[in-house]
Parts: structure tokens; C-alpha cells; sequence
């Protein structure tokens, strides 16, 4: 493991601990993923169910935009 990756292992612990809306948003995240499973598990999805599936991964993926982001923000400001 190299420098880079634990500096941001570092910087994502303490966010966790310390910042509410990085905590919210790894919960969100969880959540939806967790969600996201119960698409995997079927063969064909319904047109509702694939709009379904399809909006909560853009939820997910803004949920870790706005994680990677604050973890940026972060590592820059400890630099």
C-alpha cells in the first residue's frame, strides 16, 4: 500500500467521525446499494422496475460524487 492510499484511508476515517453529511451519505449509499441487490437477483425486470433500477444507481453514483469530493476537498485542505 502505498503513501497515497493511506493518506486517503486517513482523511476518509476521520470524515466518517467527523462530518455528518460524509456519514449520510456512506448510509445512503449502503442503502442503496443494498437496494440495488434485490435487482440483481431477477432474470427480467418490468419497464418499472428497470426506471427503478436505473434511478437509484444515479443515486448511488451522487451519493459517491459528492463522498469523492468531500474526501478531495479534504486531502487538499490537509495538504
Amino acid at each position: 500500500m502505498n503513501v497515497m492510499e493511506v493518506s486517503e484511508e486517513e482523511v476518509r476515517a476521520k470524515l466518517r467521525t467527523e462530518n455528518a453529511e460524509f456519514q449520510r451519505l456512506e448510509q445512503e449509499h449502503r442503502k442503496i446499494d443494498k437496494e440495488l441487490m434485490n435487482f440483481e437477483i431477477h432474470v427480467y425486470l418490468s419497464p418499472e422496475e428497470e426506471i427503478e433500477r436505473r434511478r437509484l444507481q444515479k443515486l448511488k453514483l451522487a451519493a459517491k460524487d459528492k463522498m469523492m469530493e468531500m474526501l478531495r476537498r479534504a486531502k487538499a485542505g490537509n495538504a
